[in-house]
């Protein structure tokens, strides 16, 4: 362990008594934040998440979450990307220097959202490919981590990134929600996973819950993310084993059932996806928000 990593660890020892927490994926600049943000912001700090990076999925919205690190600096963050469904968008040479220009600033510590999305039919399958390659291109460029979107094309999105495999910086693949075996193919190339309310939904024998119930996810590469205001963790709905519903404690409870409903989803249910990862993992809560905010400070190199 570096100097560095040691002094990271040690500013972050029982963190888990003020619960802090760090969201690597809120997608903030939707319309449904409009009214209230600094609302949900007060809120995510009073139930622990100190730190939220807001996902850029277009050269718009990436624009407006470098707007908002610096109306709230020290605790917003901003990625910029495109998103696989936007793709068919980048069409104009003006927009990929915009992007690069977006990308390149401080304030924002990752490229993505980006990648592959074979489940709909948004953006064409070859444009998908050429705009991810792009932007793994730019974060070649600067070294900054890449945010990965993949919905049924794993096999093309372990292709494209093993062409840049000499020079590739961290991979994060968000919102993981696939199977065991898609999920040990990235663990095995080293890259991050993302977790988010989604286990609440994962019902399958191979999925999630099953790579965190049998520790096949090193909390080396575990991170934690509400994809809010979607992946809303609904834990009444849910058929949680009873272990896992009894890790939850009454404050998360009270931010996920008060602030967060099936409309939207806020950064301030993190804890409670944190302790639902641990639930499943037989890890102590501490254990785990102590391991992704570390994770999440040292791979993106956010201030502390």
């Amino acid at each position: 362990m570096t100097s560095e990593e040691t002094q990271i660890s040690e500013n972050l020892k029982g963190c888990y008594e003020n619960l802090i927490v760090i969201d690597i994926g809120a997608n903030l600049t939707n319309k449904k934040y409009s009214r209230d943000l600094d609302s949900v912001v007060q809120r995510a700090k009073d139930a622990g998440v100190q730190k939220i990076m807001v996902t850029g999925t277009s050269v718009k919205n990436s624009k407006e979450a470098l707007r908002l690190t610096r109306l709230y600096p020290g605790t917003i963050y901003s990625t910029a990307g495109v998103h696989p469904h936007d793709a068919k968008s980048m069409v104009e040479e003006d927009m990929w220097v915009e992007l690069q220009d977006i990308a390149s600033a401080p304030e924002c510590v990752a490229i993505g959202e980006c990648g592959l999305n074979y489940s709909k039919d948004f953006s064409e399958p070859h444009v998908q490919r050429d705009v991810f390659k792009r932007q793994i291109e730019i974060a070649c460029d600067l070294r900054k981590p890449i945010i990965v979107h993949e919905k049924d094309a794993q096999d093309d999105v372990l292709k494209i990134l093993d062409e840049y495999s000499a020079r590739l910086p961290p991979i994060v693949i968000h919102s993981f929600t696939g199977t065991v075996e898609q999920g040990l193919k990235y663990i095995e190339k080293g890259f991050y996973i993302g977790i988010t309310g989604f286990i609440c939904k994962d019902k399958s024998d191979g999925g999630i819950r099953r790579l965190l119930s049998e520790r096949m996810l090193p909390m080396d590469q575990l991170l934690v993310e509400t994809d809010s205001p979607f992946m809303y963790p609904n834990m009444r709905a849910s058929k949680l084993p009873v272990h896992v519903k009894d890790s939850l404690t009454e404050r998360s409870m009270l931010f996920v059932n008060r602030y967060c409903t099936f409309q939207r989803n806020e950064p301030c249910a993190l804890p409670a996806v944190v302790e639902l990862v641990a639930g499943l993992a037989a890890r102590r809560p501490e254990d785990v928000a102590l391991a992704t905010a570390f994770n999440a400070l040292k791979l993106f190199g956010l201030s502390q």
